[in-house]
C-alpha cells in the first residue's frame, strides 16, 4: 500500500515535472472543449426535432460533423505540424464559435445538415492540435500516466456538460445553448495564445495512407466508435422516451466511469507495457453496452451500464495514445493523431447513421445490441497490440 501512495504521490513530485503550467494549461483547454461540446451532441438532436426531424433522422447532424472531423483529421494533422499546433488551435477555436453562433439562429434543420460537415472539419483541428501539443509538455519517461491524469480532462466536461446542456434546452430551448458556447469558444481561442511556441516541422507532406503502427489502433478505436456513435445522439431521447428525472444520465455516469478508472490507474500505475490492459478495458466498455441493451428497468439501467461503459472506454483512448506516442516519429504525430481521429470519427458517423436507422424502425435496446456486438470485432486486433 505504501509502495502504490508513493507512485501516485510522484505524478505531483516537482522532479517528475509531470504537471506543470504548460500541462495545466493544455488540461484547461480539453475541459473547455468537451465541456461544450457534449451540451451540442445531445440538444441538437432535440432540437432537430422541434424543426420537424424524425427519431431516425435526428441521428443525420452527428454522422455529418463526424465525417468532417473524420476526413479533415487526415489533414488538419499535417496541417498542426506544418503550420505550428499552438496557431491551429487559435484558429479552430475562433472558427467554432462562429458555427454556434449560426446554430443559434439557425431556422430550417437543413441548415444544421449544411453546417455540420465544415463544423467537423473544424473540430478534427482543434482536437489533433491540442493533442499534438500535449505531446510537447509530457516527460517522454511517463507518457501513460500523464495521458491517464489528462485524460481527466474530457470525462470531467462530459460529466457537466450534458446535465447543463439539457437543463437550459428545457428550460429555455436552444438559442442559448448556441449563444453562450460560442463566447465560451472565443475564451477557449484567446487561452491557446498562451500555449508554448512549438516548431513546425517544415513542408507539409500531405495525404499519406498511414503507417502500418497506426492501422492496429486505428482498426480498434473504429469498431469502439460505431456503438459510440449512437450513445451521444440518442440516449438522451431514449431517457425522455422513458420519462427518466435526469435523461442525459447515460453521458453524465459513463464520464463519472471514465473519472473513476483514471483515478484508479493513477494508484495503481500502468506497469512497463500498458498496452496490455487494452483487451480488458475493451472488454468492460463492451459488456457495459451490452447491460443497456439486455437489462431492464430505465435510469438504474442507464446508469449502471454507463459507470461499466465509462470505466472500460476511457482507458481504450489512453492506451492506444500512448502506444503511438511510443512508436510514431515525432515530426509526424499531428499525422499519425489525425488518422486515429479518422477511423474514430468515420466509426462515429457511420454508427450514429446505421445504429440510428435501426434504433428509428424497430427499438432502442436492439440498437445498443448491435453497437456491442461491433466492438467484439475490435478484440482480435487488441488481443494483438497487447502482446506485440
Amino acid at each position: 500500500m505504501r509502495h502504490r501512495r508513493c507512485r501516485m504521490t510522484n505524478l505531483f513530485h516537482p522532479k517528475t515535472r509531470l504537471v506543470t503550467r504548460h500541462f495545466a494549461l493544455v488540461w484547461a483547454l480539453t475541459f473547455v472543449t468537451f465541456f461544450a461540446a457534449f451540451q451540442l451532441f445531445p440538444t441538437v438532436p432535440l432540437r432537430l426535432r422541434e424543426l420537424g426531424a424524425s427519431l431516425a433522422e435526428s441521428g443525420r447532424f452527428m454522422s455529418l460533423f463526424t465525417a468532417g472531423s473524420a476526413i479533415g483529421a487526415l489533414f488538419t494533422g499535417p496541417l498542426g505540424d506544418r503550420v505550428g499546433h499552438r496557431r491551429l488551435v487559435v484558429s479552430c477555436a475562433m472558427l467554432y464559435a462562429v458555427f454556434l453562433g449560426a446554430y443559434a439562429v439557425m431556422p430550417s434543420r437543413w441548415g444544421f445538415y449544411l453546417l455540420a460537415f465544415p463544423h467537423g472539419i473544424v473540430w478534427s483541428g482543434l482536437l489533433t492540435a491540442t493533442m499534438a501539443s500535449l505531446s510537447h509538455v509530457l516527460p517522454k519517461d511517463r507518457h501513460a500516466d500523464g495521458l491517464s491524469l489528462y485524460g481527466l480532462a474530457s470525462p470531467g466536461g462530459v460529466i457537466v456538460g450534458p446535465l447543463l446542456g439539457m437543463w437550459i434546452f428545457q428550460h429555455w430551448g436552444f438559442a442559448p445553448i448556441g449563444w453562450y458556447l460560442a463566447l465560451l469558444f472565443l475564451l477557449l481561442g484567446a487561452l491557446g495564445t498562451t500555449l508554448p511556441a512549438d516548431h513546425a516541422h517544415g513542408r507539409a507532406e500531405g495525404f499519406k495512407w498511414p503507417d502500418v503502427v497506426v492501422l492496429g489502433p486505428c482498426l480498434v478505436l473504429f469498431c469502439t466508435a460505431l456503438g459510440y456513435g449512437a450513445i451521444g445522439s440518442y440516449t438522451a431521447q431514449e431517457g425522455l422516451a422513458l420519462g427518466m428525472k435526469l435523461p442525459s444520465a447515460f453521458l453524465s455516469f459513463m464520464a463519472v466511469g471514465m473519472v473513476l478508472m483514471r483515478l484508479a490507474m493513477l494508484r495503481r500505475g500502468f506497469g512497463k507495457r500498458p498496452i496490455r490492459k487494452l483487451p480488458g478495458m475493451l472488454l468492460g466498455a463492451f459488456a457495459g453496452l451490452a447491460l443497456l441493451a439486455f437489462l431492464p428497468g430505465g435510469m438504474p439501467r442507464h446508469i449502471a451500464a454507463a459507470l461499466l461503459y465509462g470505466a472500460g472506454y476511457s482507458m481504450l483512448h489512453t492506451l492506444l495514445n500512448a502506444k503511438l506516442l511510443e512508436s510514431v516519429d515525432p515530426q509526424r504525430r499531428g499525422s499519425a493523431f489525425g488518422a486515429l481521429l479518422f477511423a474514430f470519427d468515420a466509426g462515429i458517423g457511420l454508427g450514429s447513421f446505421s445504429l440510428g436507422w435501426v434504433i428509428g424502425h424497430h427499438s432502442y435496446r436492439l440498437g445498443w445490441a448491435v453497437g456491442a456486438l461491433a466492438m467484439l470485432a475490435a478484440l482480435p486486433m487488441a488481443l494483438k497490440l497487447s502482446r506485440d
